[in-house]
C-alpha cells in the first residue's frame, strides 16, 4: 500500500513492469505530475477503487459532492515550504520540500452532483521545444545505424529513425536529464548500456504511453533487459519522473 514510505522507484518499476498503467494513469488523473498519476492508479488497482477524477475533500465540497462515510484517502506527493530564519530570527529563504500526504479521494469516493474530467490537453511537439529552449536541427550523421543524438540544447532525428516519436522522447530525455551538459549523445541500434540510457529510455517510455505513441514495448523490452532482475534506483526515478513532466507539460497549452 502506498503509505508515507513510499518511494518513486518502486512507482517506476511497477508501471515498467506493466504495460499500459501510464496510459491509464494518465488517462484517469492528467491534472497531476506522472508520478502522482502512477500512485493514484496503484493504490486504486490494489483497493478495488474505479479511477477516475480526483480532488481534496474540500475539493470535492466546492463541487457540491460528498466524500461517502468510511472512505480511505489517497496518499500523493505534494510539496511544502518552510521558512529558514537568521540569527536575528527574521525570514531568510524558504526551503521546499516534498511529503507523501493522505488527502485525495477519487470521484467513485463522493456521491452529489455529477462532474466530468476536463478533456485531456493536447500535446504539440514545437511548443515543447520552444519552451525548454531546444531545437530541433538537421540529422547530418553518417552512422547508418544511428538514429539520433542530442548536443547541448540541440536534438536531430534521423529521418529513417522507424520510431521517431520514441527516438525524439529519448534525445529530449537526454537534455533534461542533464546527460549533454559535458558530452553529446548519438543513440543508434546498438546504443551503449549504460544507466544514462536506461534513465532516457524510461523518459520515453513514460511519454510514449502517456501520450499513445508507439514505441512504448521497445523501451520497456530494453529497460528490462537491461535491470535484468535489479531495479532503478530512487535517485534515477526522481530524475525520470521529473524530466518527464517537464517535457510533457511543456508541450500542452493549459
Amino acid at each position: 500500500m502506498i503509505d508515507q514510505k513510499a518511494n518513486w522507484s518502486d512507482l517506476l518499476n511497477e508501471a515498467v513492469r506493466e504495460p499500459g498503467l501510464i496510459l491509464k494513469a494518465y488517462s484517469a488523473f492528467h491534472g497531476y505530475s506522472l508520478g502522482n498519476q502512477v500512485a493514484a492508479m496503484v493504490q486504486c488497482a490494489r483497493r478495488g477503487i474505479q479511477p477516475g477524477p480526483i480532488n481534496t475533500y474540500q475539493g470535492w465540497l466546492s463541487l457540491n459532492r460528498q466524500v461517502k462515510k468510511g472512505e480511505r484517502a489517497l496518499w500523493l506527493c505534494m510539496p511544502l515550504a518552510r521558512k529558514i530564519e537568521n540569527d536575528q530570527g527574521e525570514d531568510e529563504h524558504v526551503v521546499a520540500s516534498f511529503a507523501w500526504k493522505p488527502r485525495w479521494f477519487v470521484i467513485s469516493q463522493t456521491i452529489g452532483e455529477e462532474f466530468h474530467l476536463p478533456p485531456i490537453p493536447t500535446w504539440e511537439m514545437s511548443l515543447a521545444l520552444a519552451n525548454l529552449n531546444i531545437k530541433e536541427v538537421e540529422f547530418t550523421h553518417l552512422d547508418g545505424n544511428a538514429l539520433g543524438y542530442a548536443y547541448k540544447r540541440e536534438v536531430a532525428i534521423s529521418p529513417l529513425a522507424p520510431l521517431p516519436w520514441k527516438t525524439l522522447f529519448h534525445e529530449l530525455a537526454h537534455i533534461e536529464l542533464g546527460h549533454t551538459a559535458e558530452l553529446s549523445f548519438i543513440d543508434s541500434e546498438h546504443a551503449p548500456r549504460n544507466l544514462r540510457e536506461v534513465e532516457a529510455e524510461a523518459v520515453s517510455l513514460l511519454l510514449c504511453e502517456s501520450l499513445k505513441l508507439p514505441g512504448s514495448e521497445y523501451c520497456r523490452g530494453y529497460i528490462q533487459s537491461w535491470l535484468h532482475s535489479d531495479v532503478i534506483q530512487e535517485k534515477s526515478a526522481q530524475k525520470i519522473f521529473g524530466a518527464a513532466d517537464r517535457i510533457l507539460r511543456s508541450g500542452r497549452e493549459e
